[in-house]
């Protein structure tokens, strides 16, 4: 089924691809990330739904992202993993990792946890691009 020529399997996968990623990405940091972010565990522990709703949260942004990904690809024209790869760049260069260092800065937030987060969303577009090349849009 696809709306508007959109692959819906490919956004799919990708969208839970890129949601693997993150869990084995802060599953690798996320010691570090905590120290980063100047928390513990027990900080940011919630029970019931507000346990539940950070990963709900990052699987529908994980979803969206996916698709708008696949939009721009496939207006762009270049349909392969290695345009997935280097739009996935593009995008995090120009978006992503600009507006979280502006943010990050303004905040107060370390380098490192700018790094470790951004370094996230790298492999989060990278992955997700690669999908959305090979299964197509």
């Amino acid at each position: 089924m696809a709306f508007a020529g959109m692959n819906y399997l490919a956004v799919f996968v990708a969208a839970l691809a890129g949601f693997g990623v993150g869990a084995v990405w802060y599953g690798v940091f996320g010691k570090a990330w905590l120290d980063a972010l100047g928390k513990t565990e027990d900080d940011i522990k919630g029970s019931g739904a507000a346990q539940a709703l950070p990963f709900v949260t990052g699987l529908v942004a994980d979803l969206v992202m996916a698709i708008m990904l696949a939009g721009l690809m496939g207006h762009l024209g270049n349909i392969t993993i290695h345009g997935g790869l280097i739009t996935g760049l593009f995008v995090w260069v120009g978006f992503v990792i600009t507006t979280m260092g502006v943010n990050h800065a303004f905040s107060g937030a370390s380098p490192k946890l700018t790094a470790i987060d951004g370094g996230h969303w790298l492999a989060v577009l990278l992955v997700m691009g690669a999908i959305i090349g090979a299964i197509g849009v």
